[in-house]
């Protein structure tokens, strides 16, 4: 290739490379471009292909073609203190960055968080975000982290940038592509476990309830209650969210609203280190009076005092999937819209 961008005379085409390996000219491309989606023995096919004919993609000429930027964003709506110090995120990160090394794309980070002092809603910090996303600096978002009403997911939606959601839509409508845990089905199999064990008071730490996550495990609590033909008690029922800190606060009012408790469902792992740490100070032993469950499997969870029982979903692999949904609609290929990854309950000894 020329200094100037203009193949050489003769230079070898995508469609002569398409011939040598005997696939198609997308097929070609999506290797070139470093997309996923193409089977080992047609990627090995066009590999040797581009060898032997000494192909050069015109990064240049291509990047003008299709308006691309060869970078996309992933968007979570949380400050930076629990980005990076809760567990739940980095293992996203960590799940979306892999993904994106086996491309050709560049990742930007986009921390989009209310600020308490000067921008209370998130207003400025989305309207932000906006004006990047949509000033062509990105050729598609993963959004994370969203909470009710935030507009962020449909703004981006309606002014035609790809995009992927980490969990479901806050709005039933919004027709998006989404990657989600099955944090229903998980809280109700970690409420009957309490339940079948002999468990009379199971309290529930929930999480923000302005969250869909938050709204989806109390909701598979009251499931394992109804499947037992048990009624839900108001005053087990404690509003928290996912932080250490939240979690002791919601477990001191669960306690003070039901002594009596003897089994806790928290949901997340640090919010039942946080009720550990309650439970300890209140003298509960636990699992002796009070067995706790937490949600996530985490790194905390395996180092907690007694070692927690907790829900693990397969986060690396939500970022990982998130990834492969966007990928996917980039490329204009058929894909799932919506992925509900399963989840598994670990025993260890707080229960």
């Amino acid at each position: 290739m020329s200094s100037g961008g203009t193949p050489r005379p003769g230079a070898p085409t995508l469609e002569a490379v398409a011939r040598a390996a005997g696939v198609s000219r997308s097929t070609v491309s999506r290797v070139v471009t470093g997309n996923p989606r193409v089977s080992p023995s047609a990627r090995r096919a066009v590999e040797a292909a581009v060898a032997r004919l000494g192909y050069v993609p015109n990064q240049a000429a291509r990047s003008l073609a299709t308006r691309r930027t060869g970078t996309v964003a992933l968007v979570v709506r949380e400050p930076e203190s629990r980005v990076f110090d809760e567990p739940f995120f980095g293992a996203v990160v960590r799940g979306v960055s892999r993904a994106i090394a086996r491309t050709d794309l560049q990742l930007a980070l986009l921390l989009a968080a209310a600020d308490p002092a000067h921008d209370p809603d998130g207003e400025h910090a989305r309207r932000r975000v906006e004006r990047f996303l949509l000033g062509g600096h990105a050729d598609g978002a993963l959004l994370l982290s969203l909470h009710v009403d935030d507009p962020l997911a449909g703004d981006l939606h309606a002014a035609g940038l790809p995009i992927v959601l980490g969990g479901r839509p806050n709005v039933e409508d919004l027709e998006v592509s989404w990657v989600d845990a099955d944090n229903r089905g998980g809280a109700a199999v970690a409420t009957e476990y309490l339940l079948a064990a002999g468990r009379r008071r199971v309290g529930i730490l929930t999480g923000p309830l302005d969250m869909v996550a938050g709204r989806d495990r109390l909701a598979g609590y009251h499931d394992a209650h109804v499947a037992r033909g048990l009624p839900v008690a108001a005053e087990l029922e404690t509003t928290g969210d996912f932080t250490r800190e939240g979690g002791a606060a919601a477990m001191a009012r669960l306690l003070a609203a039901a002594p009596d408790v003897d089994g806790v469902v928290a949901a997340s792992d640090l919010a039942a280190l946080g009720a550990l740490q309650v439970l300890s100070t209140a003298g509960r032993r636990v699992p002796g009076d009070v067995a706790v469950v937490g949600f996530d499997d985490s790194v905390v969870a395996r180092s907690a005092q007694p070692p927690l029982t907790t829900v693990r979903q397969p986060v690396e692999e939500l970022g990982a999937r998130m990834v492969d949904l966007l990928l996917a609609r980039l490329a204009g290929e058929e894909a799932p819209r919506h992925v509900v990854l399963p989840t598994t309950l670990i025993v260890r000894d707080s229960a």
